[in-house]
């Protein structure tokens, strides 16, 4: 975050860490999907008109995630300068006229990146802050992983959006070295009440 002075950019990496919200579903969020009172934001399906691109969630789920204080203030720096009556957090005026107009001429389709060179543009934050390999969706993975963490497996699961908890268990939940130490801690523990 640091090494980021683009406010878009911040506001983008603050949510997908914090949100573990998948790429498409930040991109396609709108204003009206940001709870600023509860801190959430609310991934939903998108229904087509003059100002909004068709779009449905993976699995055709919509949900709603929590959202740290650090993105919220973020959204709400990016909301001032925002183009009046422009719906999208992420998707710049220009960019949806250019969207638009290849769904008018029938050249566009779901698979279509609606923002250019993500992968590009996160490669060169990567290298100025000096930060191994990752990718996007390392930093969704990173969110689940710190819900795990706290949270009973199924509010993770729920949180994550995966439509089979095993998805959840396979990718996220990795036993790590701690965990065994942690794991005897507990026994230490319980033998110490038994002993008293």
């Amino acid at each position: 975050m640091n090494a980021v002075k683009d406010i878009w950019w911040r506001t983008f990496i603050a949510i997908a860490y914090s949100s573990g919200l998948r790429l498409n579903e930040i991109l396609h969020l709108t204003w009206k999907d940001i709870d600023f009172d509860n801190k959430r934001v609310n991934v939903t399906a998108k229904k087509a008109n003059d100002k909004i691109i068709a779009w449905e969630p993976k699995g055709r789920k919509n949900r709603e995630v929590p959202i740290s204080d650090e993105a919220l203030k973020l959204l709400v720096d990016i909301q001032v300068n925002a183009p009046e009556e422009h719906p999208y957090v992420f998707i710049s005026p220009h960019r949806l006229e250019r969207i638009a107009e290849r769904i008018r001429i029938g050249k566009w389709n779901e698979r279509s990146e609606v923002v250019n060179n993500m992968t590009r543009k996160l490669k060169l934050i990567r290298t100025k802050a000096k930060v191994d390999k990752c990718t996007i969706h390392d930093l969704r993975k990173s969110a689940i992983t710190n819900w795990s963490k706290k949270l009973p497996i199924q509010v993770t699961h729920k949180l994550a959006g995966h439509s089979n908890i095993k998805t959840t268990l396979e990718y996220y939940l990795a036993v790590r070295p701690e965990d065994f130490k942690a794991a005897g801690e507990v026994f230490n523990e319980i033998l110490q009440r038994l002993e008293n």
